[in-house]
């Protein structure tokens, strides 16, 4: 895979926090139990952030923890849109599982050009699934939800004490006041930023939690509609574009969430928190291609090319995760649960399937992970968010139905209306510019078989029924 460098900038306040991080002091045994805080930041594209290489949009708290832990420069969603990728992250199952393939109904676009009827799409999480922060709860964790939930009405009824804000709603009417689709929170005054006043309840949660807790941080930015922090604007308004990077309102919008979980951090130290805390910051999705660039990866979210489902990765533990540590193996949101059982020294009950690997052997011992193949199903249609968009298989969708495997570092694409399949060498093309698929037939069908082994495997829903109000190109 190719390298990418970036130089890292500290001011004198974040070379201390860096300095916190970097003290090579490992924890007493008589410690408690880590608290465990999972950002996860909606819609922020892998190129969104300094330490992934940005020169656009301003990080600095985030690039300062990311320097303290272990970078994952191979990371991925389990799949290209909200929904779906939440809930195979907080189950720890592949979409067929639980049935969230997207965001309400899977019949997206003009009937008229979709050819087959897709999967039906599962809104809400199935309550028998057992959800990781119901384990840490049981396990004595004082778990907070804050920001996005997007999975049921109330995330209080999957594991969680505390909810701020959190509904089914996959973003706020407006980042201004009235908030709506925010349940809950009532602004301090007339122009409160959503981000600021939920990054307030959030600390008020640390404040007067003396216990182990377990934070999920998930407001709702980055995500639409795009409203500007405007005391930021200005520090925008004549930046330089950098690699496909321009766009003023989104870059405040960046910017603002970097301060709030600088705030969370400064709570932590100021509180002693900080040294027996496991924190792992990751995105939903890819970023939204008609807002924000990844280049040179292609496309963005709802595609099931490198831009929509590869993010911005990172895990820090004081004294357990060594700074500046990298890591180039392909990893998934799916490994976040058995990562956070095993960090608590929680057993998985017997009965609950996973499909994601533990991750700490690779944080705390070096170890490199046994390679796997990763999977995606997405038998549902998501139209176009950008008019004419070449970056995906066809101007009319972000994606038609298929799957895809990665293996190492090939990828294969297949696309169900027409069987279409693509396959890439992301270690010499991550762009995705040169499908392999009739020039290398052995390496197709390798990963086609395991595709399709896999499928039948777990059962996945193929949809295969003929749309009949479909008109084709040619009609």
């Amino acid at each position: 895979m190719r390298a990418f460098t970036k130089i890292f900038h500290f001011t004198p306040s974040l070379l201390i926090l860096f300095f916190l991080f970097s003290c090579n002091r490992t924890p007493e045994k008589s410690e408690s139990k880590p608290n465990i805080i999972l950002i996860n930041i909606d819609d922020m594209g892998w190129r969104d952030v300094g330490f992934m290489g940005s020169e656009y949009y301003e990080t600095p708290n985030i690039d300062a923890l990311a320097a303290s832990g272990m970078i994952f420069t191979n990371a991925y969603a389990s799949a290209s849109n909200c929904a779906p990728s939440r809930a195979c992250m907080m189950s720890g199952q592949w979409t067929p599982r639980h049935g969230i393939y997207t965001v309400a109904s899977s019949e997206r676009g003009k009937s008229s050009d979709r050819k087959l009827i897709p999967v039906v799409n599962n809104a809400y999480m199935p309550e028998d699934n057992l959800l990781f922060p119901r384990l840490l709860q049981q396990a004595g964790y004082k778990t907070c939800h804050a920001g996005k939930w997007h999975l049921s009405d109330n995330p209080i009824n999957f594991g969680f004490d505390i909810n701020i804000g959190g509904s089914h709603a996959g973003n706020p009417g407006s980042y201004y006041p009235p908030y709506k689709n925010v349940p809950s929170l009532e602004a301090p005054k007339d122009d409160y930023y959503l981000s600021d006043l939920i990054m307030d309840k959030t600390l008020e949660f640390i404040k007067n939690t003396d216990t182990p807790f377990f934070l999920y941080y998930a407001s709702y930015a980055v995500h639409t509609p795009i409203q500007p922090a405007t005391e930021l604007l200005p520090k925008y308004k004549n930046k330089a574009e950098w690699n496909g990077q321009n766009n003023e309102e989104y870059a405040t919008m960046v910017e603002n969430i970097d301060a709030q979980i600088g705030r969370l951090i400064s709570e932590l130290k100021n509180s002693d928190k900080l040294k027996n805390t496991f924190i792992l910051f990751t995105s939903d999705n890819g970023g939204h291609y008609g807002i924000t660039k990844q280049w040179p990866l292609r496309s963005g979210k709802g595609s099931y090319y490198e831009g929509g489902i590869r993010e911005p990765l990172f895990m820090s533990w004081f004294g357990k995760v060594k700074p500046g540590s990298k890591s180039d193996a392909p990893v998934t949101n799916l490994d976040f649960y058995p990562t956070i059982l095993d960090v608590a020294g929680i057993v998985k009950p017997e009965n609950k399937i996973l499909d994601g690997k533990s991750l700490l052997p690779v944080l705390t011992q070096n170890k490199t992970p046994e390679e796997r193949p990763l999977f995606w199903h997405f038998p549902i249609y998501l139209e176009a968010y950008v008019k004419n968009d070449t970056t995906t298989q066809d101007p009319l969708f972000r994606t038609r139905p298929g799957s895809a495997v990665r293996l190492g570092n090939w990828k294969l694409i297949q696309y169900f209306e027409n069987n279409d399949v693509e396959l890439y060498d992301l270690e010499n093309d991550i762009s995705e510019k040169n499908n392999l698929a009739e020039s290398n037939p052995a390496k197709r069908d390798e990963l086609f078989k395991l595709l399709k082994d896999w499928r039948n495997e777990i059962n996945a829903p193929v949809p295969e029924e003929l749309n009949p109000e479909y008109k084709s190109a040619s009609n």
